[in-house]
């Protein structure tokens, strides 16, 4: 789910990750980020209970899948629902919880045994601790003494708090510090972290910003008695942390609890809710559910896929779009490619063909400058070069995959990101599950490829994560093999300025939403596989 982080690597953002126990951050992580292992974590697997300790050494866990599995279901927060409609704007803003209470109060518990009972496929759990502020040598000094006093409201960075959730609110994409508690500042690696249904947002000093207060749709007081806290806290620090008894002590007379009575005990007068004991108030987080729950009924999100099959009816095909050359070669490709008896090793061979056919058409559409260079006899050409910085690939997993190798063939040294996007059988809505996006992909023309666009959903998702990571909508080029007239409306609707590329357009598609005439399943005919029973593949990504 994404921009690369600090230190130049690629970040992923594994999308089928559900929010973890142990998460400050849990909607983007590297961690589990392979295809295989997103594969492997289908809601069809057997679920069992896995509410872990909780393990602090960051403030973002590296080292565990972005999962909360119960004995019901997989809870999903790793990646992203249709946060846009049709015409490419946004829905209404994501419900916002706020959970404050006391340190090791059971905030991060509350949170997770909300986001179980609340049934909502995508939730976005943040945790103050990853907004500790940078601390200069002098505070590393206090700090390593246990003199620092990282209970105070000048120990966060309010501005960067409260930029980041107004954006998750709005469902936008953000970027997150990473807090190492071992040595007291922030990690190079930033994680990318998406907007969701629902976000929860827990800290000690939840409540203690105006301006944060205003983006809380709900607040809730986690009470906990303060030697059981003090308890909690000794354990944590001792095994996860590495500091020694007296020095928590010191901590916790010095700093902790003068804290918790000036600054964090009298916000409780603000909250909605107040929960005594924390996680095992059943009773109190039923409420809270309750609540939620009409608040999402109010704000219900709506994903039509039927709306794309009739919006465009009978209009005439934008001008954003390009069809190669219908010459005899190109019939002649499309002839074999579209027959059902083509052997796999034809099928492969032509498809590839006309892919570099279609690639090498969409460079003449990027800008180019007049440049003057010397020939080796001395004289000089007047020729063109590439108007910007540089050129990035991205496919949409896994049929747009097949496109990369004539990328690579057709442009030098391209770099390459991928998308993958299901759709959700039970609510017709395309949902991103995973995203590989090379740095400053910002300043690059981006080539978006599918080997076939149907009804333009998936197509729509991967613009619109394209967009959030501020590439330029003129900028960015989609190319198919094959589209049909509803997908290529649908994108050119709602991206105007979406340059759309293709060999051949379809008029029709079926009410399962397959091009007619069409090339059957192409993923399946390109890689010899065929779709598990409870899996199959559309013209338009994976489904489930």
């Amino acid at each position: 789910m994404s921009a690369e982080s600090s230190d130049g690597k690629p970040e992923e953002a594994p999308a089928d990750g559900r929010a973890h126990a142990d998460r400050s951050v849990s909607s983007s992580d590297s961690a589990g980020g392979s295809l295989d292992s997103l594969l492997t974590h289908v809601p069809r697997c057997p679920l069992t209970p896995s509410l872990s300790p909780r393990k602090r050494t960051t403030s973002q866990s590296k080292t565990e899948p972005p999962l909360l599995r119960t004995n019901k279901r997989t809870i999903y927060t790793a990646g992203r629902p249709p946060w846009y409609n049709v015409t490419g704007t946004t829905f209404k803003e994501a419900f916002v919880i706020g959970l404050c209470g006391g340190s090791a109060s059971g905030k991060t518990t509350v949170a997770n045994k909300i986001i179980e009972a609340l049934d909502v496929p995508w939730v976005v759990l943040l945790s103050m601790d990853s907004f500790y502020k940078v601390l200069n040598k002098e505070e590393q000094d206090q700090a390593v003494k246990n003199e620092y006093n990282f209970d105070h409201p000048d120990a966060f960075d309010f501005e960067l708090l409260i930029s980041v959730l107004r954006k998750l609110k709005k469902g936008k994409s953000v970027k997150v510090p990473v807090y190492d508690f071992t040595s007291h500042c922030r990690r190079k690696e930033w994680k990318t972290v998406y907007g969701a249904n629902v976000v929860i947002f827990e800290g000690i000093l939840a409540f203690a910003n105006k301006e944060l207060l205003k983006l809380l749709d709900m607040k809730v007081f986690v009470d906990t008695d303060s030697d059981i806290r003090l308890i909690r806290r000794l354990k944590r620090d001792i095994s996860q942390r590495g500091r020694d008894v007296s020095g928590i002590i010191k901590q916790y007379n010095k700093f902790v609890k003068p804290a918790f009575e000036q600054y964090i005990e009298p916000t409780v007068q603000v909250a909605d809710i107040v929960v005594p004991r924390g996680g095992e108030n059943f009773v109190a987080l039923d409420l809270i559910v309750q609540h939620v729950h009409s608040q999402l009924e109010k704000r219900k999100l709506r994903w039509d896929i039927s709306a794309l099959a009739s919006a465009h009816q009978g209009q005439p095909l934008p001008r954003t779009l390009s069809v190669l050359e219908a010459s005899p070669q190109v019939r002649g490709m499309h002839t074999i490619i579209r027959n059902k008896e083509t052997n796999r090793d034809e099928f492969i061979f032509y498809s590839k063909r006309l892919m570099r056919l279609l690639i090498e058409h969409a460079l003449s559409f990027l800008p180019l400058k007049p440049v003057s260079v010397e020939t080796p006899q001395g004289g000089v050409y007047e020729g063109k070069r590439l108007s910007g910085k540089r050129i990035t690939g991205v496919s949409i997993l896994r049929a747009g995959e097949t496109m990369e190798q004539a990328l690579m063939a057709v442009c030098k040294d391209i770099r390459l990101g991928k998308i993958l996007i299901q759709t959700n059988h039970d609510t017709g809505e395309p949902e991103l599950h995973y995203l590989r996006l090379p740095k400053d992909i910002s300043e690059d023309y981006v080539i978006l490829v599918d080997s076939t666009v149907s009804t333009g959903a998936a197509a729509l998702m991967a613009v619109r994560v394209l967009l959030d990571h501020d590439v330029p909508e003129d900028k960015i080029f989609l190319l198919s093999l094959l589209m049909a007239e509803m997908g290529v409306h649908s994108v050119a609707y709602a991206f105007p300025k979406v340059r759309i590329i293709t060999t051949a357009v379809d008029k029709e598609v079926n009410d399962q939403f397959h091009i007619i005439p069409g090339i059957g399943n192409f993923g399946d005919r390109f890689f010899g596989t065929d779709a598990p029973s409870d899996w199959c593949e559309s013209d338009d990504g994976v489904n489930f």
